[in-house]
Formats: structure tokens, C-alpha cells, sequence
């Protein structure tokens, strides 16, 4: 791989939710590039955007959009990825993948920066970002399995309808705006009405009756932290809510590990806020524009002989996508 020094940068979907998102850190934390290059369909290309104190025309993705492109932030959809990927790399670029494209791919890192960095090899010029609900949970559990070792994890996620776009966020919103002035609510990117109501259906639905969200949770989860065996489940649901994933975490570890050893244990833990008192827990709407992960209501499971109870909350756009893949690339430049 070669080494990053004030390259020339590439968002591809850099004129949706989590492309614009990655554009706002890369400028809010002075990231030392030369160029940036935004790519996207051919319906936004020639929009201007403000960026740096400069301006930037999106320029449309093509095969030959990579020329000179040292590094190449995707956020993209899979089948985008799959196409575009291969030829960034062919083109020189390092790429860092937002999409779901390559994750489980034996060949390809998946990356938590505090978590397993050092996964990277030389050899690797595609690194893939995981999915926002993993990523949120990886410093946790990292941590508790350093300490005591991880037995089972069960996770019920409450994920922010931010993560399926602008088109979910707009819908939310309209619905709330429909059923206060007493009109017809309409639908079509939820499968359901999302407004005032939980939806336990994320993605499609695999041949075992769970959802490709909780599949993803599920193998992620064990690719990350080298566990090909951990017994952990998932059940994932859209909430109300505009940004910001909660996930509530049962954990039960190997060795014993209280809940007041576990908050010195994760206060102690790179990226994560704990909060201390079981009275002042993390929320989504207070999260949201933050980098870290937030983790509260810890306290010991008396079901089982060594259990704890989490309530976990971090910005899925930020931590949970952009932020995680801007930490990667911050790491490359050393």
C-alpha cells in the first residue's frame, strides 16, 4: 500500500447523506489533502459545492474518474462499489468502502480504527467500512472481551431512519406533517408507516426469517474481533427518530465482570463516554453531530451467573459511517 501524504481525495456519493457527511469532516478536521474530487451520478454532476473556502463541481462517476486519485471514499450503494472499486484501485487509489460490498470478503479487511487497525496490510488497497450498527458496538465489545472474554451477546438495535437516506429522512418527516394536520399518510420507502410507530424490518429478509441487518450485526461482528464462533444474535428495528442509533446490548462473558468494574473498564476505553451515573444515559437526540460512542444503564443481568446489561448510542452518520472511514484514512497518513 502506498503511503498517503496530502493526497488528492475522491468521494464518490458525495452528494448523498453519508458522501456529504464525509465532505463536512474532511474540511472540519483539516484534513491534509491536495485535491478533492467529488463524484456522483449524472443527475448531480455540475452542482457546486462549498467546500474549503473553495468551490467544487461534482463531477459525473466514470470509468475514467480515478486518474490521479491517491484516495477514494465510497458511499456508495454494493453494486456501485462492486463496479467502481476495482477500477479506482487499477487507477492507484487506496479505497475505503462505506458499502456492504466487500465486508465479508476473506481477502479484505473490515475496519474499526480502535478496534483492529492493525489488520491492514500492505497488500490491501480495498478496506471496507462496516455497517453502522457493528461499528457502534466494536470498541464495547472489544473492551469487555480483552477483560473477561465474550460468551453470548444479544443486540436489539433502534436505528435512526437516517441510515436508509435522505429519501427515509424526508419521509419521516412528511408523515409527521400529514398525520398532525389530519391528511392521508403515504409510504414508499418504509414498508410500513415510520412516523409515531417502530418497524422491526431492516433490509430484506433472509431464507432463516432475520433480515440482512441482523445478519450483517451477526458476522461482522465476528470477522472484526476474530471471534468466528461467538454466539451472538440480533434483532434489528427502525425508530422514530431522525439520526442516531441506540442499541440495547446483553452480554454475557466468560470471566466474572461486574457493572461497576465494567464502566472503570469502557471510561478507560478509546472512543467511548461513559456515562457513570445510571440516571444520566446517553440519547440519540443529544448524540447526534458527535464522534464518539456513548454507552449508559450499565448494570449487572441476575438471569445469568456473569451478565451485563448496555444501553449503547452513537451518530450512524458520523461514527457509524463517514467518521469511521476518515479515522482510517487519518491512520494511513501516520
Amino acid at each position: 500500500m502506498k503511503k498517503l501524504s496530502e493526497p488528492v481525495v475522491a468521494v464518490v456519493g458525495g452528494t448523498g447523506v453519508v458522501g456529504g457527511e464525509m465532505l463536512s469532516i474532511l474540511e472540519e478536521k483539516n484534513f491534509p489533502f491536495k485535491e478533492v474530487k467529488v463524484l456522483a451520478s449524472a443527475h448531480s454532476a455540475g452542482e457546486i459545492y462549498e467546500f474549503a473556502d473553495q468551490e467544487i463541481v461534482v463531477e459525473e462517476l466514470d470509468k475514467d474518474s480515478f486518474e490521479g486519485v491517491d484516495l477514494a471514499l465510497f458511499a456508495t450503494s454494493a453494486s456501485l462499489s462492486e463496479q467502481y472499486a476495482p477500477i479506482a484501485v487499477e487507477a492507484g487509489a487506496i479505497v475505503i468502502d462505506n458499502s456492504s460490498c466487500f465486508r465479508m470478503d476473506p481477502a479484505i479487511t473490515l475496519v474499526v480504527p480502535e478496534v483492529n487497525f492493525d489488520a491492514i496490510k500492505s497488500e490491501h488497497q480495498i478496506i471496507a467500512n462496516p455497517n453502522c450498527s457493528t461499528i457502534q458496538l466494536m470498541p464495547v465489545l472489544k473492551a469487555i472481551h480483552e477483560k473477561a472474554g465474550l460468551k453470548r451477546v444479544v443486540v436489539s438495535t433502534y436505528q435512526a431512519v437516517s441510515g436508509a437516506g435522505k429519501a427515509a429522512m424526508e419521509e419521516l418527516w412528511e408523515q409527521v406533517r400529514s398525520i398532525l394536520s389530519q391528511q392521508e399518510v403515504s409510504k414508499e420507502v418504509f414498508s410500513s408507516q415510520i412516523a409515531f410507530n417502530c418497524i422491526p424490518h431492516i433490509d430484506v429478509f433472509t431464507e432463516d426469517s432475520y433480515t440482512k441487518e441482523e445478519v450483517k450485526v451477526i458476522n461482522e461482528s465476528r470477522k472484526i474481533l476474530n471471534l468466528p464462533d461467538l454466539a451472538i444474535t440480533c434483532t434489528a428495528v427502525r425508530v422514530p427518530v431522525f439520526n442516531s442509533h441506540a442499541e440495547s446490548v446483553n452480554i454475557e462473558t466468560k470471566d466474572p465482570l461486574n457493572a461497576e468494574e465494567c464502566i472503570e473498564l469502557l471510561d478507560n476505553t478509546a472512543g467511548v463516554k461513559i456515562a457513570r451515573d445510571s440516571m444520566q444515559y446517553p440519547m440519540q437526540i443529544d448524540v447526534s453531530g458527535s464522534d464518539d460512542v456513548y454507552v449508559g444503564r450499565v448494570r449487572n443481568d441476575r438471569s445469568v451467573e456473569n451478565g451485563l446489561n448496555l444501553w449503547v448510542v452513537a451518530d450512524n452518520l458520523r461514527k457509524g459511517a463517514a467518521l469511521n472511514a476518515i479515522q482510517i484514512a487519518e491512520k494511513l497518513l501516520g
